[in-house]
């Protein structure tokens, strides 16, 4: 009998596997242990932590190297980087006579100074290198590291802890807070700094975990590290100490805005961070001895006590947590799953053979290469007739669609030629009419496996589609362009079809500040969302459009606001919206959530010259019965 699986349970399905198979030593990393490591190393071999997001080993590096009697001089660190290499080869030069220890930070930076790494450690001997140097360096994977470095080292990863428990429970172990001096440096003020303290690693533990939720928890994944947290809970301590009252302004913007924020670089995000700090650092969490941090009441800041009785606490917490405690609806256990399986399934591809084996092997994959590339072309229309568009849709004053319409036009024409062309040298390739250049080999390699071809991505709009649904949405994209230019500007535009999202946007406020004689740069659009999924009339100003889907909530259609999702419906469709340009100033956003609208669900883009993510469309406002602070910690879009 045939069983399948659901994309979401593939990671657990391949975990118990190897535990029944290989034993359960597999699956569990083993604790990280710096001595265990040193006992293992010589002074001519390096030992190299490979660094992961949200880890720091130089706190522990340092305290160990006090332990072992090379602190102060006999220790000496450096951040590599433009220009730091000659100074670090004087470190060495140095440490290796007189036995002290060298710390390389970050050599991942140092791509161009490489080669002289591995040179100097090829150089070390027994007879020339005192006994007790060490060559300490961390690197996040970089693909340019020496491989003989790398093969004759003592190689250490401290993953972050995993889980609210374990992040906490690091957080009260490590230094400062596990120092008796410091966790009772507020005397007179001990509830005030004990209650924030308790809350800021609480703080701590939730942005580090809220990775884990992919683009619903960040857009960006940012490594948020101890060292964030050290200085936030010195300065908390700092102000506590200097002030009669409690001063969460300033601990709150310090935090939010700098330690941690500072790592911050998407608006959207922003928000979200200073949003979540708020639930934190408040009032009520002093005052209150059961403040609540998630609705179910399992986490909650504990009475002020002695330390023991934190620890206690943390131990007493639940291994797991619910989605809940982050502010998310349950849905986002499949959205964090299914990101999981395709990361696994990435990981495997990288692993197989890229080209097709000799003899019928190799045939049959050439032959495989030819129906996909027939296929695909047989689907593609003939490019749009420019001159002909320009012709029936002049450039006109009072209508700026028409624009849109020959640019977009345009856009597109550019990008099936790249993959009409791209596809027709590539089967002219494997009849040997010409070269199989490298870059027809990549493009091969994705259409075997049904990926978007790297060649393909560059002149595209963004997509995270499989091949297969990649082509069939672009067809629609070229049809529906087609039935605009056969039939005249359409009543309710398919929003998500544009290339360029920003030129239908733009043309909307500018037909209506021709209209009314307003400058552009004073409008904004205003939107409301329409009981109907399609509409049959030109509405009088501004536009309809249809063709987006909610994220971390749902459209309720009879109380016209957004609503909890239902249960494993991770995308709802949202209705018809009318864009309503008005002046800014007439604008109100009270009752309503400022939805930011992406391309894709991958929310993350590179930073264009706007100041947003290439990725970034524009924010719409969606009444809402609920604060937006709700869903903002949902991370809906």
């Amino acid at each position: 009998s045939t069983q399948s699986t659901g994309p979401d349970k593939i990671v657990q399905a391949v975990t118990n596997f190897v535990e029944e198979k290989l034993g359960r030593h597999f699956i569990e990393p083993p604790p990280f242990n710096i001595a265990t490591c040193f006992q293992d190393s010589n002074a001519i071999m390096p030992l190299i932590f490979v660094l992961s997001p949200g880890a720091d080993p130089m706190a522990g590096l340092l305290k160990f190297a006090e332990d072992k009697g090379f602190g102060g001089s006999k220790f000496n660190a450096i951040s590599l980087g433009q220009g730091q290499g000659p100074i670090a080869r004087k470190m060495i030069e140095a440490a290796v006579e007189d036995g002290s220890w060298v710390a390389l930070q970050n050599v991942h930076l140092a791509v161009s100074w490489m080669p002289q790494l591995e040179k100097i450690c090829e150089d070390f001997s027994p007879e020339t290198v005192n006994s007790n140097f060490r060559l300490w360096l961390t690197s996040y994977p970089s693909p340019k590291f020496p491989v003989t470095v790398l093969q004759n080292s003592v190689k250490m990863t401290n993953e972050p802890p995993t889980g609210l428990k374990a992040n906490l429970y690091q957080s009260f172990t490590t230094d400062p807070v596990c120092d008796t001096n410091f966790f009772e440096g507020c005397p007179g003020k001990e509830q005030v700094f004990e209650k924030l303290l308790f809350s800021l690693c609480f703080f701590h533990a939730i942005v580090q975990e809220r990775k884990k939720f992919g683009p619903v928890g960040w857009n960006i994944p940012y490594g948020f590290n101890d060292s964030d947290l050290r200085i936030s809970l010195q300065q908390l301590q700092l102000f506590v100490n200097e002030y009669s009252h409690i001063p969460l302004n300033a601990v709150t913007y310090l935090t939010g805005e700098c330690n941690y924020g500072g790592r911050v670089t998407d608006d959207w995000d922003r928000r979200c961070i200073t949003t979540i700090l708020r639930v934190y650092y408040t009032e009520e969490v002093v005052h209150d001895n059961k403040y609540k941090f998630s609705p179910s009441g399992t986490y909650f800041a504990p009475p002020s006590g002695n330390y023991d009785s934190y620890i206690q606490f943390i131990k007493n917490l639940p291994s797991s947590q619910l989605p809940e405690v982050f502010g998310m609806h349950d849905n986002v256990d499949i959205s964090r799953e299914l990101q999981d399986t395709k990361q696994l399934f990435e990981d495997l591809l990288l692993t197989q053979a890229q080209s097709g084996g000799g003899g019928a092997g190799g045939s049959s994959t050439e032959q495989k290469l030819t129906d996909i590339a027939t296929d695909i072309l047989s689907k593609l229309p003939a490019g749009f007739d420019i001159d002909d568009a320009i012709e029936k849709y002049p450039v006109k004053y009072e209508e700026s669609m028409n624009t849109v319409l020959v640019q977009e036009m345009e856009r597109f024409n550019r990008l099936c030629d790249v993959i009409k062309s791209s596809l027709l040298n590539l089967q002219k390739a494997i009849k040997g009419l010409v070269v199989m250049a490298e870059s027809l080999e990549k493009v091969a390699g994705s259409l075997l496996v049904g990926k978007v071809p790297e060649l393909w991505s560059k002149n595209s709009y963004p997509s995270l589609k499989p091949l297969g649904s990649y082509i069939t949405d672009l067809v629609a994209r070229l049809m529906f362009l087609q039935t605009w230019y056969n039939n005249d500007k359409p009543t309710c535009f398919w929003v998500s079809a544009f290339y360029f999202n920003q030129a239908f946007l733009t043309g909307v406020k500018q037909n209506y500040a021709r209209k009314y004689t307003i400058p552009i740069d004073k409008l904004d659009l205003d939107f409301e969302v329409l009981p109907c999924d399609d509409i049959d009339q030109h509405p009088d100003d501004g536009a309809y459009v249809k063709g987006l889907y909610l994220e971390a909530a749902r459209w309720d259609g009879k109380k016209m606001s957004l609503a909890e999702s239902n249960p494993k419906v991770l995308y709802d469709v949202v209705p018809v919206i009318w864009l309503k340009p008005a002046i800014k100033t007439e604008i109100s956003t009270e009752g309503k959530y400022v939805s930011p609208v992406y391309k894709t669900s991958a929310r993350q883009g590179q930073l264009s010259t706007t100041g947003h993510s290439t990725n970034f469309v524009l924010a719409i406002n969606l009444p809402t019965i609920k604060p937006q602070k709700h869903w903002v910690l949902r991370g809906t879009c």
